[in-house]
């Protein structure tokens, strides 16, 4: 038995009649990843993400809050630039994120306790940390 394969090294390659010749994307999709846990990648990242815990503020940063909102609402007419720093509760595990949001104040809601912005935005009372004219 011959190791040399002189036999068949000058043979036409094979070509299916019945099979049409596959293009190189087609043929590099065979061979590309696939997922064999649907959705494990997602909870992998799920799980990496981080979240902050809410943090109570104290009476004096309460009172500064409050001094604050009652200087905006005599600004009202105006529709001032305001910069306002909240607690976004995670929608997946406890805690969530400090969120900074910029616009243009339109309302003051006591009722329910929330800021109304032009751009459509609502911030509640409760999650303010920090707010100030730009």
């Amino acid at each position: 038995m011959s190791m040399d394969y002189s036999d068949i090294i000058g043979l036409p390659h094979h070509t299916s009649k019945t099979h049409p010749r596959m293009t190189i994307l087609q043929r590099a999709a065979q061979f590309s990843p696939f997922a064999a846990l649907k959705g494990f990648d997602e909870e992998i990242d799920e799980t990496a993400r981080t979240t902050e815990a809410w943090r109570e503020l104290g009476e004096d940063e309460l009172q500064a809050l409050d001094e604050q909102l009652a200087h905006l609402k005599g600004m009202l007419g105006e529709r001032p630039q305001v910069a306002v720093t909240y607690f976004r509760p995670d929608e997946k595990k406890t805690g969530g994120a400090y969120v900074h949001y910029t616009g243009h104040l339109k309302a003051i809601d006591e009722q329910a306790r929330r800021l109304t912005f032009a751009e459509g935005e609502q911030i509640l009372f409760d999650s303010i940390v920090e707010i100030f004219v730009c």
